[in-house]
């Protein structure tokens, strides 16, 4: 039926399912390439169009493309583009009315861009056109195509395709809005990444909570100078690695880096091990041999727990970081060294000069710039990132293909405590990757210390008062067990009356004959 014939309220309620219907298919994205053919097309069942186009001005070019169109090739859509005031869809565009062409034929500014509509004449075709605006700017244009009929009202077709054109220029508007927030997010990222270059972090150690980046400016204030470093932390937190991200970041990086553990040599040794010995010096030196200090000239020395340096050699330590010079054992020669020394320790040194264990100025003498190392507990940010790096490292050296952590996995390890901070981490990711036989580590391949009662199967069942019931029961069952059914010595072994322990064996209908011939 044609439109003018039908009745005003049919016609009105195909117009509001129409619009509803283009409501609904701009609010599925914000692209609007995705949504502009859907809506072309739900003009042309509304309408009868036989082609239809939404264009759009792109201001920096000063042309009036095709974005979308129904009824047109692509390559016609590729042909369709305008300048302002060039054809019926250059004005419409430049002007911001809306025009009419009730016969193409007839119109010499109608210009046929597409080919599409040749020969004009056969058949004839009426041509709307309205702006699409946002405010008071005209951004592009909607127009339609219907074959020219003398009885189709062209100005409700200019309506309703002016009422479809403010809907999708608020789509417009939404869209520019969204790539506006996507620019200056992208901006906001740059200048972010650019400060976070200037920041400084080590390559050799993992992580980027807050407590890691203040550790990474205090390692990037000390490394290009010569100051003595103590870093204090517990044990597995990574002192060495920053021992070691000092030393490659400064100005002795490609001099020696000699590290030594004064905790694992025992008195005897340990001095020897530090400034070397001449021959003959005590039994078995059968050569002169230098000490850490000399293999470190020029370079780094890392003593690791500090705190555990005998009384004699810590005399020695404190000669060496004031003079820059020692003798070896057994030798009367003094030796020079240039050295920059880090200490590491996980006790409370401060405690230990209070005790009298450590010398009072060779602590001051080695806390010239303290870093703490944070553990992991108070670093869980982290936790996942290591989790993922030590996955990689070992997946790797066992020629495994682990490729991720599954959810449970990661849950149970975002839980536990982690009492042995990196080290302990490290070791389970290892263990994991050893047992593990497909891609991926699951909850059993993790150490039991980090099983939840979910992962092990050991939930508690039952509500509270019928689990103390049945424990209370397993205690009076022991008892009586163990004074062969005696309840009054069961009452004394439990610390109960034996008033009270008669009313519990009635209560839970315990038979204490049964327990008279226990062994």
């Amino acid at each position: 039926m044609p439109r003018n014939k039908k009745t005003t309220a049919s016609r009105n309620l195909e117009e509001l399912a129409l619009l509803y219907r283009i409501g609904q298919t701009l609010d599925h994205s914000l692209d609007l390439r995705e949504v502009a053919g859907p809506v072309l097309e739900a003009l042309a069942e509304q309408m009868g169009m036989t082609r239809g186009t939404l264009t759009l001005l792109n201001r920096q070019s000063g042309q009036i493309m095709i974005e979308a169109a129904h009824g047109l090739s692509p390559e016609q859509m590729k042909r369709g583009r305008y300048r302002l005031g060039e054809g019926v869809t250059g004005i419409v565009v430049q002007t911001g009315r809306p025009m009419v062409v009730p016969r193409v034929s007839a119109e010499p500014l109608f210009l046929d861009r597409t080919g599409s509509r040749k020969p004009l004449r056969k058949p004839d075709v009426s041509f709307i056109c309205v702006p699409i605006k946002l405010g008071n700017e005209t951004v592009g244009a909607l127009s339609a195509d219907r074959l020219f009929a003398t009885e189709v009202a062209l100005q409700e077709d200019v309506r309703l395709l002016s009422t479809v054109a403010s809907m999708i220029a608020q789509a417009v508007k939404l869209r520019q809005a969204v790539q506006e927030e996507h620019e200056r997010l992208r901006a906001e990222n740059v200048r972010l990444q650019a400060q976070l270059e200037k920041r400084f972090q080590p390559g050799n150690i993992v992580g980027n909570s807050t407590a890691m980046q203040r550790v990474y400016d205090l390692i990037g204030g000390v490394c290009k100078t010569n100051t003595t470093v103590m870093l204090c932390g517990e044990s597995g937190t990574g002192k060495e690695l920053v021992a070691q991200a000092i030393h490659f970041n400064s100005l002795r990086a490609k001099k020696a880096f000699v590290k030594i553990n004064c905790a694992a040599l025992p008195q005897t040794v340990i001095e020897s091990e530090l400034f070397g010995h001449e021959k003959g010096a005590f039994t078995g030196a059968i050569a002169q041999r230098k000490g850490r200090f000399e293999l470190a000239s020029d370079g780094t020395i890392f003593l690791d727990e500090i705190g555990d340096l005998p009384a004699v050699v810590q005399v020695h330590l404190l000669r060496v970081l004031q003079e820059g010079e020692f003798e070896r054992v057994g030798g009367t020669e003094t030796v020079k060294v240039n050295v920059r020394v880090i200490a590491a320790t996980n006790k409370p040194l401060e405690e230990l000069v209070g005790s009298g264990k450590f010398r009072e100025d060779l602590y001051y003498r080695l806390n010239v710039f303290p870093i703490y190392l944070p553990p992991l507990r108070e670093r869980r940010n982290d936790i996942l990132l290591l989790a993922n790096h030590f996955l990689e490292r070992y997946a790797k050296q066992n020629a495994k293909d682990v490729r991720r952590i599954s959810t449970p996995a990661i849950d149970m390890i975002m839980a536990y405590h982690w009492p042995g901070n990196v080290r302990e981490l490290e070791n389970c990711i290892e263990r994991a990757i050893v047992l593990t036989n497909d891609a991926v580590v699951h909850g059993h391949h993790l150490p039991p210390t980090l099983q939840t009662a979910e992962a092990s199967g050991t939930q508690i069942q039952g509500r509270l008062k019928e689990l103390l019931e049945n424990y209370e029961r397993e205690l009076l069952l022991e008892a009586l067990k163990i004074s062969r059914g005696n309840r009054a010595k069961a009452a004394k072994a439990l610390g109960i009356s034996e008033r009270l322990m008669g009313l519990r064996v009635r209560k839970y209908e315990i038979n204490c004959q049964r327990f008279h011939t226990s062994t």
